[in-house]
């Protein structure tokens, strides 16, 4: 072959190696697994402080532009009374867990630990012995927990909050606060605030406001009801209470609605005003 010849046959692969590689790259479509982590977001974001409500990358641009708090609720399943649905904790959390983030201005909120330790399974004990009811052992959700922690960390959220909203949540949540914290020295800290779950301090605040409970032996008050209603009246079973003359709680009419539900709102607004304090202690404390 001439070296004329030659050099075209050169000339002619190389241009059709480059043809199928541009062919190729067009053609080549966006990983729906694996996209650019520095991708460009098209939309506004939400409005919403809840991670589960956002995009990958609403969550991203939030922590870039200082939303590095995350707080992490853990509520429960378990037995309520005759009244109330067994997802009480986690209804209440709803409210609070976005008022506490809404009023800290620089937090999102995890998903809500729905499953938390209500007693043996077999034999059952605690909450347990009643249908409906989901338990986990201490080992168990302490490690759920841990995982949550170590994930939320990783993608850079620098102080992570546990509240929990039932007495049998405290004390995994104090033990892997104290476990992380003591391993990642010096990088994401985990603040446990069992304050919280201060029940009698609400109390005795509505007490100060003339509402005072004669307990009648449920598992339910009306703190708990009237943050509930705030939420959904339909899982205090308001209708079927009222067509049954059953619209009370240790003493205290639950009737009208609204006058509930205004009241649950306070409470919402009291213990989340008592929390984001907290929270904003703990995260300035070195």
């Amino acid at each position: 072959m001439t070296r004329p010849f030659m050099a075209a046959a050169i000339v002619c692969l190389a241009a059709a190696a480059w043809g199928a590689a541009g062919r190729e790259a067009a053609d080549k479509k966006p990983d729906p697994i694996n996209p650019d982590p520095k991708g460009v977001r098209p939309i506004a974001a939400a409005d919403t402080v809840w991670i589960e409500e956002l995009t990958w990358m609403e969550v991203r641009d939030a922590l870039a532009a200082g939303k590095t708090t995350v707080i992490v609720p853990t509520g429960g399943v378990e037995q309520n009374g005759p009244y109330l649905a067994t997802g009480k904790h986690n209804y209440i959390l709803r409210a609070t867990g976005e008022a506490i983030a809404r009023k800290l201005g620089n937090a999102l909120v995890a998903p809500i630990v729905a499953f938390v330790p209500e007693g043996d399974i077999s034999p059952p004990t605690g909450h347990m012995k009643y249908p409906g009811t989901i338990t986990l052992s201490e080992e168990t959700y302490e490690r759920l927990l841990t995982d949550i922690c170590a994930s939320l960390a990783q993608h850079g959220f620098s102080n992570i909050v546990l509240i929990g909203d039932s007495g049998g949540n405290q004390i995994g949540m104090m033990a892997v606060a104290a476990r992380l914290n003591k391993k990642w020295a010096g990088k994401s800290r985990v603040h446990f605030i069992p304050e919280y779950y201060d029940y009698a301090g609400v109390e005795k605040w509505l007490e100060k406001q003339g509402i005072k409970q004669t307990p009648e032996g449920y598992h339910d008050d009306f703190i708990i009801t009237a943050q509930m209603m705030a939420v959904n009246p339909a899982a205090v079973r308001a209708k079927e209470r009222q067509a049954v003359g059953k619209f009370s709680i240790n003493g205290l009419e639950l009737a009208p609605v609204e006058n509930t539900v205004a009241w649950g709102r306070k409470i919402i607004d009291y213990r989340a005003d008592a929390t984001a304090k907290l929270i904003k202690a703990a995260v300035a404390k070195k």
